[in-house]
């Protein structure tokens, strides 16, 4: 897919994710240098320790290496000033698209901007008037995904990265996946799995 701009960083990672980590956009949370969400700046590579400490990533860094990890933004383009409405309006259609194609069992926004879009848009959650300081590293069911917010790392304190690494390890330890048995509708007795 080609965004409406010269720059941008496209998603990074495993087609076929379990996971799928949102973003804002490279000028909040990096990678316009190196063309990887969440990297080149000290808040990607703060979140890259976390998804590594949970199991998420295999390597960090400026490429890192994932595990059933997808790694994207709201609004992919390199920004020279803050994105408008009608800039992030512009982009809805290619993140929307990456999410359906990528069809990650978790979605994991990360800041207020992300987590409002997706609660908004993939869930039945009303964002209005909810604390995002408390929904970090808590489990919100979707329509279709499960959702686990995430607050901006540029504003965690000692404990937010223990509870996150925490949270993604009791949630791997349990079935987490969105998927239904189709079987019924197909000939024979084996189950027929989709997302």
């Amino acid at each position: 897919m080609q965004p409406p701009c010269e720059r941008f960083v496209p998603g990074y990672g495993d087609a076929n994710a379990h996971f799928h980590v949102v973003g804002d956009h490279p000028g909040v949370h990096g990678g316009a240098e190196t063309g990887v969400p969440f990297t080149d700046c000290v808040v990607g590579r703060r979140l890259q320790r976390a998804l590594d400490g949970a199991g998420l990533l295999e390597t960090t860094g400026d490429a890192p290496a994932v595990d059933l990890t997808y790694l994207s933004y709201l609004h992919t383009c390199v920004p020279n000033c803050d994105p408008t409405k009608d800039d992030y309006g512009a982009m809805e259609p290619f993140f929307d698209a990456e999410l359906r194609a990528i069809a990650a069992h978790v979605l994991l926004p990360v800041g207020e901007r992300a987590t409002r879009h997706v609660l908004e848009t993939y869930t039945a959650h009303d964002p209005a008037g909810l604390d995002f300081e408390k929904l970090h590293a808590t489990e919100l069911h979707g329509s279709g995904w499960l959702v686990v917010p995430i607050r901006d790392p540029v504003d965690w304190t000692g404990a937010d990265m223990d509870r996150l690494v925490d949270a993604l390890d009791t949630l791997r330890d349990t079935d987490y996946r969105r998927e239904s048995d189709l079987g019924r509708f197909v000939a024979g007795n084996e189950p027929y799995f989709v997302r």
